[in-house]
């Protein structure tokens, strides 16, 4: 009877071929195992560790993270390559998993296909993990029976559109993360320093400036109703998401509004251009008709005003006008933009071109968020200095006007 091997997790970083640095995790007997896995998928490995287990640890029933999901496609499409059999492949990856729902969502993958489910179809079920889009690409690999290349791609292009989403959450991250902490500290002074100072005043039987006549009102205001006004805050931030996942017209505003901001509305723009540009180009390179890749990149774009563009322009090449043309008409892209998709379709070499466009957008992307910190500082600082400056001088404005009354 052979002896089961047991599986550790191990965490890993490293970077592709383009450099981009990658991270992930995935079981094997052992460390040697685990760099020949990582290898294997063409990642050059910097770093492989064994996972602790701490005391409350348990790799149950998470919901799988992007890079998870980008992982267990790149071994798939390596195993696929090698001539493993998709069936023999889900089972050898499901084994691999760590997370508890990844193996069990793979092995109902596995379990599917062996009763005669074609494997895109099968991964429709779990549209968390698999959006339409991957499933489309996979259907189309499948048909031209080039599986495993299209689970390399769709694989790229995941991590490609992750990379993005994450400069973008970098973006905003950092000014509302410091504005949230002034806002505390703000608060915490109202609460807990001015009343302080507000019993020290009392003692002096005289009328206090203006400044600090408001300072205190605000103070006894919050000590008395901002826990009403908490909730209340909280109720109407609920209330606006419901109604902006709902009402497309409330979408548009919002969305046209966040273009128009000043800095992040850029970085918005670009990034909505590049996601447009690389999401054609693997839909196109797929094999997929120009008019069906344009329906799936609508959805793909991160911006209603981008996807009801991109509706406009499928409409439009469905009626025989040229995509530079139905591009230009929207007045959304750039004329670089236009002129380089013009060029890649006269030429026959749409794909590289928006490609080109993608990786270009891309990276004034990520330079654009490097750089946003610095343009912001000063604002931010700005912020705080009105926030919880204005409120020292107004409390300290008594005290210097009693300072020159007794000299």
């Amino acid at each position: 009877m052979n002896k089961q091997i047991k599986l550790e997790p191990y965490l890993w970083h490293g970077h592709n071929a383009k450099g981009e640095k990658l991270s992930g995790e995935l079981s094997a007997a052992s460390l040697i195992f685990a760099k020949a896995m990582i290898r294997r998928l063409g990642i050059t490995v910097q770093s492989v560790k064994k996972k602790k287990r701490g005391l409350f640890a348990s790799t149950g029933g998470k919901k799988l993270k992007p890079s998870d999901i980008s992982l267990l496609l790149r071994q798939l499409a390596t195993l696929l390559n090698a001539g493993i059999p998709v069936v023999q492949s889900l089972e050898m990856v499901g084994q691999a998993q760590v997370n508890a729902h990844g193996k069990k969502m793979l092995l109902a993958i596995k379990t599917d296909i062996e009763s005669g489910t074609p494997f895109s179809k099968a991964l429709r079920k779990y549209p968390a993990s698999f959006n339409t889009l991957s499933c489309n690409l996979l259907a189309a690999g499948e048909q031209a029976g080039s599986l495993d290349q299209m689970l390399e791609r769709v694989a790229s292009y995941a991590e490609k559109s992750e990379s993005l989403k994450k400069k973008i959450k970098k973006a905003l991250t950092y000014p509302l993360a410091v504005i949230s902490i002034a806002l505390l500290i703000t608060t915490g002074l109202l609460i807990f320093i001015i009343p302080t100072f507000k019993e020290v005043y009392d003692g002096f039987n005289a009328e206090l400036p203006a400044a600090t006549r408001a300072v205190i009102a605000l103070s006894d205001y919050i000590r008395k109703y901002g826990w009403i006004a908490l909730i209340g805050f909280m109720l109407s931030l609920y209330l606006l998401k419901k109604s902006y996942q709902k009402n497309t017209v409330w979408i548009e505003k919002i969305d046209r509004l966040s273009l128009r901001l000043p800095i992040i509305g850029a970085i918005l723009e670009k990034a909505a251009i590049a996601r447009f540009a690389r999401t054609l180009a693997t839909t196109f390179a797929a094999g997929l008709p120009l008019v069906d890749a344009l329906q799936s990149v609508a959805a793909a774009t991160g911006n209603f005003i981008f996807n009801k563009a991109t509706l406009t322009i499928r409409d439009e090449v469905s009626h025989g006008l040229k995509i530079q043309r139905a591009m230009g008409n929207t007045h959304l892209f750039p004329p670089l933009v236009v002129q380089m998709v013009g060029v890649g379709e006269d030429s026959g070499s749409l794909e590289l071109m928006l490609n080109k466009v993608a990786d270009f957008y891309e990276e004034d992307v990520n330079h654009a968020v490097d750089n946003l910190s610095a343009l912001l500082e000063p604002l931010l600082m700005v912020i705080l200095g009105v926030l919880i400056g204005g409120l020292v001088i107004a409390l300290y404005l008594p005290l210097f006007k009693l300072g020159a009354v007794i000299r």
